[in-house]
């Protein structure tokens, strides 16, 4: 499974290096699609603490669902190997409507999710670095090919979107991940 998962990484970074990526947006369901990487990852995580955070009603947001699948994989991967045992990671997911909003397929509307851990961080001096292709942390354990952060930050960029990583207050890290986005409000669709 792990050699499996570096030569995924691999191969996707090197689509990335030659420009072949070309995102495919669809509706997607951000609530299944997490719980879904989780699924793929429960072996992972026995010892973690899974939280997901999710706005009531979430509707479904014009992604690429391969993109954003990898993009999860990698962070909540990289949480469940480089935190302690026992140590929580939080998955958020929101979106920011004006309050008079109504369904309009051609607005943009900004969504957020967050993954945050309380484990003990990046060092600050590093924190600039880690999307850096081949970037390995100077204290990290053996195994990786420091190509999971730069596969992350090069698929949310191929969707025009931000990644950031922080430290929190609170010891951990929280990396941030900003679209604008179409959205489909699932509540005004009946069964069909």
């Amino acid at each position: 499974m792990r050699l499996n998962h570096q030569v995924e990484n691999l191969l996707n970074m090197s689509r990335l290096e030659s420009g072949v990526i070309e995102p495919k947006m669809d509706w997607c369901d951000l609530e299944e699609l997490i719980y879904n990487v989780l699924d793929h990852l429960k072996d992972d995580l026995q010892f973690h603490k899974v939280v997901v955070n999710t706005d009531e009603n979430l509707p479904l947001f014009k992604l690429d669902y391969g993109l954003m699948q990898q993009i999860i994989f990698n962070l909540v991967f990289n949480a469940s190997q480089y935190t302690p045992k026992g140590a929580k990671i939080e998955i958020k997911v929101s979106y920011n409507l004006d309050v008079d909003f109504e369904y309009n397929p051609d607005k943009l509307c900004p969504c957020v999710i967050t993954i945050a851990d309380d484990g003990i961080g990046f060092p600050e001096n590093e924190i600039d670095k880690v999307f850096d292709k081949f970037y390995r942390l100077h204290n990290s354990k053996t195994g990786g090919t420091g190509l999971g952060l730069s596969i992350v930050k090069g698929f949310v960029e191929a969707q025009h979107g931000k990644v950031t990583l922080e430290n929190r207050e609170e010891g951990g890290s929280v990396f941030t991940l900003r679209f604008q986005t179409l959205i489909m409000n699932t509540k005004e669709i009946s069964n069909e």
